[in-house]
């Protein structure tokens, strides 16, 4: 029998897996970069699109569930990389639908306190006809039920959070400083995560940021970002 030179991994050993999530507002495509970048690196990928502004966090949860447990099933540990909104999904599908051999989970620009933004304009009927159920979850306002739903942070997270903005109404009228012009700084963070890293970026364009899928891809691989709590330039 032959066995593998050192160092190499057997053709028949599953390779390890990225589900990605696109924010609210956004479509897989908006995490195409990030994909083609860990792809480059030998992990397959699941990019879904989901219906991010035509229901709440829970249904979300359970929509793309089965579609992640197939997924899950092919590779030898689940990542999981998110944008924005799509980091309170991976939340609530993490409390209620976890894979035995879930990974390590990289949350880019996540409302993980909610946002001061929502705060102001969920009371809006256009923003409600625009995001959607999940929209009126976005806001620093927590009922005991969403709360129950994002869960506990029990696994290795690295959160990138970022602190330019495109949005100067938002981020100079309704966010406290730094922003990225749709969250605050302080608001991507949540209790039990690993690390945290801000970036000289931007929340819409931050997924195709080159320092920031370097970071990304950094944390799945070692658990930790290359400059660990700290504002890098």
């Amino acid at each position: 029998m032959r066995h593998p030179e050192p160092g190499t991994i057997p053709e028949t050993a599953a390779p390890e897996g990225v589900l990605l999530l696109h924010g609210i507002g956004r479509r897989a495509a908006s995490l195409a970069r990030m994909e083609r970048a860990f792809q480059a690196q030998g992990y397959v990928t699941l990019n879904l699109d989901y219906p991010a502004r035509t229901a709440a966090l829970a249904d979300l949860a359970a929509r793309v569930a089965p579609t992640v447990a197939a997924f899950a099933a092919r590779v030898a540990r689940l990542h999981v990389v998110t944008h924005s909104m799509g980091g309170l999904v991976a939340r609530a599908l993490l409390t209620r639908h976890r894979p035995d051999n879930l990974g390590r989970v990289v949350m880019l620009a996540p409302p993980n306190g909610g946002s001061e933004v929502a705060d102001r304009l969920h009371g809006i009927a256009a923003y409600r006809r625009f995001f959607g159920p999940a929209g009126a979850e976005l806001t620093t306002r927590r009922d005991a039920s969403l709360t129950a739903l994002l869960g506990t942070v029990d696994y290795p997270l690295g959160v990138i959070a970022g602190d330019r903005t495109l949005y100067p109404v938002e981020s100079w009228l309704m966010l406290p400083r730094p922003n990225d012009g749709r969250v605050s700084v302080h608001r991507t963070r949540v209790a039990g995560m690993s690390a945290h890293v801000t970036l000289h970026t931007t929340h819409g364009l931050m997924m195709w940021n080159g320092r920031v899928i370097g970071q990304a891809l950094h944390f799945v691989r070692n658990g930790r970002f290359l400059v660990p709590d700290a504002r890098t330039p």
